[in-house]
């Protein structure tokens, strides 16, 4: 088999919020390991630079406007997908946000963004992206979750109580979705990232006493790099992790283990 089990040439991937940070890095390692990619966010200049970058990589790309938390934007947007491409062979949910404040101080509004976001626009883009999966018998899905999925944030970091409620969502979802889609052939595993220098996160790695307390807080004593996750989002996507679904992956430098 060789090298080949990791080979993505001939499939089809879609990655939610891939514009910027984790997901743009997720769309462009796929791209390298010889998918084609469809590009989701919410401006088109963003969506066409990163298509352009994945085409000089010698894939094809296109950008789509999609909205996660909105229904009617999800099915346009896969819909004009499965008619540019044809098909979807691998989904990353990754479009997410936060908000950070602490629990007697958040707004509903926040929470309810943050939920909208972060779990159930996964839940409604899988659903809408699944079924063309199973009647090939054929697909993965890659939940992009959080070390706060499973781990207490310090508070000298970052407040996170709808992100954190969020990813342990999307944890219990990974397992729900991958326990009932396993026998059509559809893999469903999340991967949860420690903090890595995106967009997201720019607030809390421009102040140094935060960022102090992540690398102490980290066994390796450091963040994340961007590369760091090209392995892990390629593993899951291709034949050689054809046997495992329902496993959540934290590339974290050893977060979590304590």
């Amino acid at each position: 088999m060789g090298l080949k089990i990791f080979d993505l040439t001939g499939k089809v991937a879609m990655v939610t919020g891939s514009t910027r940070g984790l997901g743009e890095v997720a769309a462009k390692a796929l791209a390298k390991a010889g998918a084609d990619v469809a590009i989701c966010g919410r401006k088109q200049e963003d969506l066409d630079r990163v298509s352009a970058d994945i085409r000089a990589l010698g894939r094809n790309s296109a950008g789509f406007s999609l909205e996660v938390t909105s229904n009617e934007s999800i099915n346009q947007g896969v819909a004009k997908i499965l008619d540019y491409f044809g098909r979807v062979d691998i989904l990353v949910n990754n479009a997410g946000t936060n908000y950070r404040e602490p629990i007697l101080q958040y707004e509903e509004e926040g929470w309810d963004r943050i939920i909208d976001t972060n779990l159930k626009g996964y839940f409604f883009v899988a659903k809408a992206v699944v079924p063309q999966m199973i009647s090939r018998g054929y697909g993965k899905v890659i939940n992009i979750s959080s070390i706060a999925a499973r781990s207490v944030i310090p508070t000298k970091v970052t407040h996170c109580a709808a992100y954190s409620a969020a990813k342990g969502g999307v944890n219990q979802l990974t397992k729900v979705m991958a326990v009932e889609w396993a026998k059509d052939g559809v893999r469903v595993n999340a991967i949860g990232p420690t903090y890595f220098e995106t967009e997201m996160v720019k607030k809390v790695i421009t102040d140094k006493e935060r960022v102090k307390a992540i690398s102490d807080h980290t066994p390796m004593g450091r963040m994340g790099k961007l590369e760091e996750l090209e392995g892990t989002i390629i593993f899951l996507a291709a034949p050689a992790s054809d046997f495992i679904t329902a496993q959540v992956i934290y590339v974290d430098g050893g977060w979590t283990a304590y």
